[in-house]
């Protein structure tokens, strides 16, 4: 089974019949969801065809075949263009979103990361590395910036460091959009990927879990809860914007002036100032190149 089958199992596994307004039938069934005929009856395809689907058999579905599945399914529109993504992948053929070569963080980006504090910003790529970040981008995940450059990940941070855990207030919400945010980001970086997620479903069970589940999302901005050491509980804004190179995005934290949750990012500053990482002759202390 490749990837491509083993998301159409996963979403096969949440939609039931009576979601399709089929009979249930008598009796436990033995796996829950929609069975591999049932799904293929109400998509058009023939049970033989839909299984080599989903078992790795059968490599490049059409368009319309995919997009009858997605519609039996219930895909939300992330999980539509993620199985296109994958179907791709088992196709061998160019992915319709190229990943971009990597390229360092330009002055433009490090002058708009200086420009928007107090909100904490990052400049992160598709899986999340952090390529650069102003000194409250630091201060608002305690230890990320102990990291050596080339380990500063937000989802490898997330899982790993002792830290987040109590910083993150929800931080079950937290771990599994960055795991199904990840999901999504797969076809395009599947190397890059490969190598994080080996490495993060080895060290922590809850990762592998999430993994396995094949829940899709991409990351457009909200709203987080944190409990932080300095600032105390508060719940920040966040917006995420594309920026001009392709897979890179910038995240930032903010919060309207005169509120306390702007009062708490002023002394978010003020403590980054305090551990030296300030604006000025410090934005080298905190810029990372991609290729870094």
């Amino acid at each position: 089974m490749n990837a491509m089958g083993e998301f159409l199992r996963t979403r096969r596994g949440r939609i039931g019949p009576a979601d399709v307004g089929l009979p249930t039938g008598p009796g436990a069934r033995r796996a829950p969801g929609l069975r591999r005929e049932e799904l293929a009856a109400l998509a058009g395809v023939s049970v033989d065809y839909y299984a080599r689907i989903e078992q790795g058999r059968e490599t490049a579905p059409s368009d319309a075949v995919l997009d009858a599945l997605a519609r039996v399914l219930r895909l939300t529109d992330d999980e539509h263009a993620h199985l296109f993504a994958l179907a791709d992948r088992a196709a061998g053929r160019s992915p319709r979103r190229r990943p971009a070569a990597p390229r360092p963080v330009g002055q433009g980006l490090r002058l708009l990361l200086e420009a928007v504090r107090p909100g904490p910003a990052y400049v992160l790529n598709e899986t999340n590395d952090v390529l650069a970040a102003n000194p409250e981008g630091y201060a608002l995940m305690p230890g990320l910036g102990d990291w050596p450059p080339g380990r500063r990940n937000t989802v490898r941070y997330t899982f790993l460091h002792p830290a987040a855990r109590s910083v993150f207030a929800d931080w079950r919400r937290v771990a599994r959009n960055c795991v199904a945010h990840l999901r999504t980001v797969e076809p395009a970086a599947p190397a890059a990927t490969a190598v994080l997620v080996a490495e993060l479903s080895a060290a922590d069970r809850e990762f592998a879990a999430l993994w396995g589940r094949h829940e899709v999302l991409v990351k457009r901005g909200g709203a987080t809860d944190f409990d932080h050491p300095v600032i105390g509980r508060v719940t920040l804004a966040n917006e995420v914007l594309t920026t001009a190179h392709p897979g890179n995005r910038l995240l930032l934290y903010q919060a309207a002036p005169g509120t306390p949750e702007h009062d708490a990012l002023v002394l978010l500053a003020m403590a980054a100032e305090g551990t030296g990482g300030g604006s000025g002759p410090h934005l080298e202390c905190w810029e990372r190149h991609e290729n870094g």
